[in-house]
């Protein structure tokens, strides 16, 4: 759908395109048939402000209704027409892996981060990661990205996901309630905002670790501002992680 909708210009005045650049349409047209190229709209977002604008309000939007469309209809049925956080860092977390660093976040091993070619998002699976009383939430979680024989850390999986309107589901009012602390210097790595751990404040249900087919004991996750979730475990066995789903 073509957008009409018309923006003030925000080039500054070092942007070299200030003159003649093409409209949004024309953009719009350009991109569909690159079928919404992430690397490519990154790519336009550098050239300058006016194009990393129009990246921002349309390219990634369609970017993620492209990848994910149930998800994205599901995500705005609440009437909004954006998204917690930008569609752009929505658009990051659909296609990278965030990794960790030592004495980062997870403060475990150096695992680096990564784009994804493809990622599964359930919100079946994310009622896994809630307790129970905030199972009326809807939370869309990715399968881990499973990093493999890490040492002494064993099978180390990465998995993220995304609140549903967020800014009124119970597990953020649970978390103001029990007055769980931000970190004080990790932010969270596709929209840059403060980090809750649900770990610190109690909140990772056994189910989780089922769900992912990891140990109870060695699963961690945080949930940003706007909603988005990120979170690391250490991967059962192949045969263990079998039985673990079936006692779920």
């Amino acid at each position: 759908m073509i957008l009409t909708k018309q923006y003030r210009c925000i080039h500054s005045t070092s942007c070299r395109c200030t003159k003649g650049h093409l409209s949004e349409d024309v953009i719009f047209l350009v991109f569909q048939q690159l079928n919404w190229n992430p690397k490519d709209i990154a790519t336009l977002s550098c050239v300058c402000k006016w194009f990393d604008d129009l990246a921002k309000r349309v390219l990634w939007k369609e970017f993620c209704k492209t990848r994910a469309p149930k998800m994205m209809l599901d995500l705005q049925s609440s009437g909004s027409h954006s998204v917690d956080g930008s569609w752009r860092a929505l658009g990051k977390l659909l296609i990278y892996c965030s990794g960790c660093s030592k004495g980062g976040l997870f403060n475990s091993i150096q695992i680096p981060g990564h784009f994804v070619y493809r990622t599964r998002f359930s919100r079946t699976s994310g009622k896994s990661f809630l307790l129970p009383q905030c199972r009326t939430d809807v939370l869309y979680v990715s399968d881990p990205c499973e990093h493999l024989d890490q040492g002494e850390e064993g099978d180390v999986g990465f998995f993220r996901g995304v609140f549903k309107s967020f800014s009124m589901s119970k597990v953020r009012k649970m978390l103001i309630k029990r007055e769980a602390k931000l970190h004080p210097t990790e932010v969270c790595p596709y929209c840059k905002a403060k980090l809750w751990s649900m770990l610190q404040a109690k909140m990772i249900p056994q189910s989780a670790s089922c769900r992912l087919g990891a140990y109870e004991d060695c699963i961690e996750y945080y949930v940003c501002l706007n909603g988005h979730m990120l979170g690391i475990c250490t991967l059962l066995p192949l045969s263990d992680s079998e039985e673990a789903s079936e006692l779920e």
